[in-house]
């Protein structure tokens, strides 16, 4: 009888339309599937027009073998990680990064939570992952520095078939009447830095090219208290033209690209940025501001500024914006830098990270307590309080009882400690550690 060959499979919580990871997502299976191996994606939720491509998450359970590979997109809290965190197979966790929580301050206090427990919840995968890659080199460095043992970088190298379809101008007609248009394209959240997009773009305007508008293409869905933030700002400045355009199909994302005169972003934080290599694909000069992932990405294209200052940053606009050899200039360097980017083999590299695990011993499912994830949040929340409202965590009693279903909080800090294990060190709760690690110390040693 003929061994059935392993199959990879990748999970995560949503599968996106138009959006990077969701791309990243279905170019993965298309190289496993080329390479004959048998390949679903497991997700909680799906964009409609992507669900025929998915299958529920619960569909894994009994459905992983040990020999085979999971290609785990982390997602903050989803069912569908923690469900593939419990299930045999060699994992392979792809690390798209988590914006700090300091964005989101003032701003959406759920993602503040979320993001703060994301982070930290990662650190459970050390042990589980046998290889966790970055899809940047920046993105590597955190899990390196989270402690991940073998890490690699899987490089994004996007496909640009979402562009090559026929423009729908139903938006960008309105724009294409000679006019300088600077255009944004990424969700409208607050590591984007949309206020000095506009603050810059105010400068542009009012200094150097009245005839010139703005076009901010982004969903805002969840975060209106923001998209407000940014119009009243607006408001103050009392600059015109000014267009947040929403969610857009690929068609009149592409029409919006053609009608484009220079791309601007001032992004503070960013694992990749892949609406920075569609504008260099795009033909439109791009200005970026000089941090996290963003200068690896443009890999020596457009231009990088360092300054906060709207000012300088106009001109900077200015002079792409009035100067032809400079344009071309800039343009020549966006094209070589894509060049760069589409020579690397994303598909030798990701088969041999593949082969690589498959090249190791089968991974039984670990050996997960019942109440784990229970008791990792209950670490979380205590180490919110030390950390945030450290005299309420002063005022906890010496010893939180089991009243109510509450577990001790001796056993509850031990899961700090016990996330970053292997996870056949994870035991059931009466065999549990009984010293709580540093990193929640009780009240009555700190000093």
């Amino acid at each position: 009888m003929t061994a059935r060959r392993p199959r990879v499979h990748q999970v995560l919580a949503t599968l996106g339309y138009g959006d990077a990871i969701g791309h990243e997502v279905l170019g993965i299976r298309r190289v496993l599937e080329s390479a004959g191996f048998d390949s679903e994606i497991f997700v909680e939720t799906a964009d409609p027009r992507l669900e025929h491509v998915t299958t529920d998450y619960r569909g894994m359970v009994g459905a992983i073998a040990p020999d085979d590979v999971l290609v785990h997109h982390f997602s903050i809290g989803s069912r569908a990680s923690r469900t593939a965190y419990a299930l045999p197979g060699r994992m392979l966790l792809v690390y798209h990064n988590i914006t700090p929580p300091a964005y989101f301050l003032g701003v959406h206090k759920d993602l503040v939570k979320l993001c703060y427990r994301g982070r930290r919840e990662l650190t459970a995968y050390i042990g589980r992952a046998a290889l966790a890659v970055g899809d940047s080199a920046f993105n590597r460095e955190e899990l390196e520095h989270l402690g991940f043992p073998a890490t690699d970088v899987l490089p994004v190298v996007p496909g640009f078939s979402h562009l090559d379809v026929e423009p729908n101008d139903l938006i960008a007609g309105d724009f294409d009447d000679g006019w300088t248009n600077v255009l944004f394209v990424g969700r409208v959240i607050p590591n984007k830095k949309f206020e000095d997009v506009i603050r810059a773009f105010h400068a542009y305007r009012t200094r150097h090219n009245p005839r010139a508008r703005l076009l901010l293409v982004g969903s805002y869905s969840g975060f209106e208290r923001y998209l407000a933030m940014l119009q009243q700002l607006i408001a103050r400045l009392g600059t015109p033209d000014v267009h947040f355009l929403g969610h857009v199909s690929n068609e009149e994302l592409t029409a919006l690209y053609d009608v484009a005169d220079v791309f601007l972003c001032a992004s503070e934080h960013e694992g990749f940025c892949v609406p920075i290599v569609e504008a260099f694909y795009k033909r439109v000069p791009v200005l970026a501001y000089a941090a996290t992932a963003v200068p690896a990405t443009m890999d020596g294209g457009g231009v990088l500024f360092g300054t906060k200052d709207p000012f300088e940053v106009a001109s900077l606009i200015d002079a792409v914006m009035t100067d032809r050899a400079v344009e071309d200039s800039v343009i020549a360097s966006q094209d070589a830098a894509l060049e760069r980017l589409r020579r690397r083999d994303f598909a030798g590299t990701l088969l041999a990270f593949v082969n690589r695990l498959l090249a190791g011993a089968p991974q039984p499912a670990p050996e997960v307590a019942w109440d784990f994830w229970s008791q990792f949040d209950l670490a979380e929340r205590l180490e919110e309080l030390r950390q945030f409202r450290p005299a309420l965590y002063r005022a906890l009693p010496d010893r939180m009882t089991e009243d109510g279903g509450r577990m001790t909080e001796e056993l509850a800090t031990s899961t700090i400690a016990h996330a970053s294990a292997p996870p056949s060190a994870i035991r059931h709760p009466s065999t549990a550690i009984r010293h709580p690690p540093s990193a929640v110390r009780h009240p009555s040693s700190d000093q």
